[in-house]
């Protein structure tokens, strides 16, 4: 198979998880990572056991031998790092979400179709074999006429005063943390698992910490406070959030996103409900799919390729009893979107299991529909085109 380079700008916390995907498909070369000086770039091209390190993302995406971009930067940057990869007909790998705004990822989807490159966002929890399983049951009926979506996403990592993130600060994680964060990663599975699309939301949110102290030096994602210096700081995004929603085929839904709930470390739920059964896939509990019945026994269905659909089996790469998880799910999309560049042109669709450069978008706009529902005191607001 013909050698992709793949370039990485970004190399936080989720950054090396790009590159541990790729070199996991054998046919990918590691080829540079860009930090913010020349410094920081080879001390992280090094470390992540790339060619080259660059001091810019331009000189990444200037590279002839990076084929692929991807961009694993704060929120604030992914536009135009995203931009000027697509200016230089460079396919794209982007983080969620895809711009700070609908309005910049619409701008992203029009500049994507007119490069004719691949592009993708990763929506991580889509890669997970059974979430894989119960879209295909669902589209195949088992559950009957999906009528109600339920669940959540919860984390604990901003209980206390002391934690703080860059995603909290407007200017560069945009204007929602808990629900552009993590929300956006239920409301899209709750699509794609449902195949049905959110129209219209109801949103409550609040900022359960209104005060926080940021500490004046730098801090690896997720990390608690220490005794560094601070400073107090007035947070005005929302940690915590509710929210009622409506499906195009007249199903209704409600989730909730919060990142101050003590035990909860990534903790996401999506149940299904439908006119013969429910479906509920668990993220703490990745590797089993629950369902519910009426008039027999319920079941919980175990990650095994032997047990799983024969469509969606080579999401599954370990025998039963053998645990799958967060980074294999990853790994699951980059072989998909790899795939589709290794075909060469004309570039077939993605896969299904892979979110696109408009339903990146489409996770903009939701998120901005909730936002505004809450804005004007909880009142049913359409998502839009």
């Amino acid at each position: 198979m013909t050698r992709i380079g793949m370039g990485l700008v970004g190399a936080g916390f989720v950054g090396p998880h790009h590159v541990d995907a790729v070199r996991r498909l054998g046919f990918v070369d590691i080829v540079a990572v860009a930090g913010s000086t020349e410094e920081s770039g080879r001390r992280k091209a090094e470390a992540l056991g790339a060619r080259r390190g660059y001091g810019s993302y331009q000189a990444l995406i200037d590279d002839p031998d990076v084929h692929v971009v991807h961009n694993a930067t704060p929120n604030y940057l992914h536009y135009e790092v995203t931009s000027a990869a697509l200016a230089r007909g460079k396919h794209v790998v982007s983080d969620k979400p895809l711009a700070m705004t609908a309005e910049q990822s619409k701008r992203l989807v029009d500049q994507a179709r007119r490069a004719g490159v691949v592009t993708a966002v990763t929506f991580n929890y889509r890669g997970n074999p059974l979430v894989q399983q119960a879209r295909l049951a669902v589209a195949r009926g088992d559950i009957g006429t999906p009528h109600f979506v339920h669940g959540y996403y919860l984390q604990d990592w901003l209980l206390k005063d002391t934690d703080y993130s860059w995603r909290l600060d407007p200017e560069k994680g945009g204007a929602s943390s808990a629900l552009g964060d993590i929300g956006s990663h239920w409301c899209d599975l709750a699509q794609h698992v449902t195949g049905r699309t959110i129209t219209h939301v109801l949103g409550d949110i609040t900022t359960v910490v209104p005060q926080r102290k940021k500490p004046r030096g730098s801090r690896e994602a997720f990390a608690a406070g220490g005794a560094e210096a601070v400073d107090l700081v007035d947070i005005i995004v929302e940690d915590l959030a509710s929210v009622l929603v409506r499906f195009d085929n007249g199903a209704k839904g409600s989730f909730s996103a919060g990142q101050v709930c003590g035990g909860h470390k990534n903790d996401l739920v999506l149940e299904v409900c439908g006119s013969d059964a429910s479906i509920r896939w668990r993220q703490e509990h990745q590797n089993e799919l629950w369902v519910g019945h009426r008039d027999r026994a319920n079941e919980v269905l175990q990650k095994d390729p032997s047990l799983i659909d024969g469509d969606v089996r080579g999401y599954a790469h370990l025998p039963g009893g053998h645990q799958e998880a967060w980074a294999d799910a990853f790994c699951n999309l980059m072989r998909d979107i790899y795939g589709c560049i290794a075909a060469g042109k004309p570039y077939r669709p993605l896969p299904a299991a892979v979110a696109s450069f408009e339903d990146g978008y489409r996770a903009n706009r939701i998120v901005e529909a909730i936002l505004d529902s809450a804005r004007k005191g909880g009142v049913w607001t359409a998502v839009g085109d």
